[in-house]
């Protein structure tokens, strides 16, 4: 990754993404966690002032370095310990169902082989486990997702390879999740990058 990536984007990222609604949609999101919790694109810590008392330790995995520094305050802020445990989500250093839930906000449409990661966050998600989410995917409005596949090529260059056209409750199904809850709406924004996909998703108990 070059300067504009590494130095530059975490940045833009962490200013973008933090207050407003998608405060108020974090919030949302980490309602009942606890436990041993694992969180895919950790960067700035946004989410850290939103963990419920009952988590007992954030296993945090994000590629930027840059977003470790900015996320420093934040964390020593938390009651709640975090461990940074890796880089990848597409390769998670965890043994097999050791972790009680899994975050995810604003993560899924950047990670390249996001089929990948979102096996790998299931396996090491104990049975009965859940990953809760927010991300923004592909539209059901034809004109919208026509915008989407046009614009993604853009987007990822200027993004970090953020793709604004990923079907992510297909994908998650596909990965053998759950859909315990599914909400899906348009943030304030142009309608080509605000579909939003929030909910639940759970490892069955059973194979």
């Amino acid at each position: 990754m070059g300067f504009y990536e590494t130095r530059i984007l975490p940045r833009l990222t962490d200013r973008v993404m933090r207050g407003g609604e998608f405060d108020r949609l974090r919030a949302r999101v980490m309602a009942g966690l606890a436990g041993e919790v694992l969180e895919v694109g950790f960067g700035s810590g946004l989410n850290m002032r939103h963990y419920p008392p009952a988590v007992k330790r954030v296993l945090a995995v994000d590629p930027a370095a840059l977003g470790r520094k900015l996320a420093a305050r934040r964390v020593a802020a938390s009651a709640v310990p975090v461990e940074y445990i890796g880089t990848d989500a597409q390769a998670l250093p965890l043994a097999d169902a050791s972790v009680d839930h899994a975050v995810s906000t604003w993560t899924l449409c950047t990670i390249p082989d996001v089929g990948r990661a979102l096996a790998e966050i299931r396996r090491v998600l104990r049975p009965g486990g859940t990953l809760h989410f927010v991300e923004h995917g592909r539209s059901p409005d034809a004109k919208v997702s026509r915008s989407q596949d046009r614009f993604t090529p853009l987007q990822r260059r200027l993004a970090g390879g953020c793709h604004l056209n990923r079907p992510i409750g297909q994908l998650l199904s596909g990965a053998g999740f759950e859909l315990t809850r599914l909400d899906t709406f348009y943030l304030a924004a142009p309608r080509a990058w605000g579909y939003t996909f929030e909910g639940v998703a759970t490892r069955p108990a059973r194979p």
